[in-house]
């Protein structure tokens, strides 16, 4: 469906990754309110408002009720539980629990040299990084991550990323160190504390 691949691409745009947030910022009404505000990014901007002149604003809270009430549905199967903290300044962080096993039999050789003979089971994921955004291209500039507090390197991540976001569409999945169109016409995404602006 048109709108739910909309929904999930706007979701990797805001956020591209995901971090911990308290249950009390999380409610079935913020959840709604997200889906709403979702509903009106994807709709074209009407004759009368310019390019870069719509402007949503969007809170921590309203982005992980919805992770937590109604993105279950188009999550890739084998991630759960993603949440995000927006920082600010560009930066986001978050957290996602993972099936590595699931990776780790598409992805390893079998070898004791390889990282992902060692790796399996679901496990927390986490990912800090920057958000860059503007004329419709964004880029995620990555700062750390680590699964269960152990360092995670930019490589493997990577081929957690590519098989998590794979598509018919796009065969080899995300990749971290290339621009990605921003979708339904948004122009940058203005990353503050606790929410981001979506300008349109």
């Amino acid at each position: 469906m048109r709108y739910g691949s909309l929904r999930l691409g706007l979701i990797f745009g805001l956020v591209f990754t995901l971090a911990p947030l308290s249950a009390a910022n999380v409610s079935r009404q913020q959840a709604d309110v997200f889906t709403r505000k979702l509903g009106e990014i994807a709709k074209p901007n009407p004759p009368a408002i310019k390019a870069g002149m719509r402007r949503t604003p969007v809170t921590e809270g309203e982005l992980n009720s919805w992770f937590a009430y109604q993105a279950a549905p188009l999550l890739p199967k084998g991630v759960s539980q993603p949440e995000v903290t927006i920082i600010g300044n560009g930066k986001v962080a978050g957290k996602a629990v993972v099936d590595l096993e699931a990776v780790g039999k598409k992805r390893g050789s079998g070898s004791m040299l390889d990282p992902w003979s060692y790796l399996g089971g679901r496990v927390p994921v986490n990912v800090v990084g920057i958000l860059h955004t503007k004329d419709g291209v964004g880029k995620f500039e990555l700062e750390s991550a680590d699964v269960s507090g152990l360092p995670l390197p930019a490589g493997l991540l990577q081929e957690l990323i590519s098989y998590y976001s794979r598509s018919e569409a796009k065969p080899e999945g995300v990749r971290l160190d290339r621009q990605f169109t921003l979708p339904a016409n948004i122009q940058q995404i203005e990353v503050g504390q606790g929410r981001a602006v979506v300008v349109q």
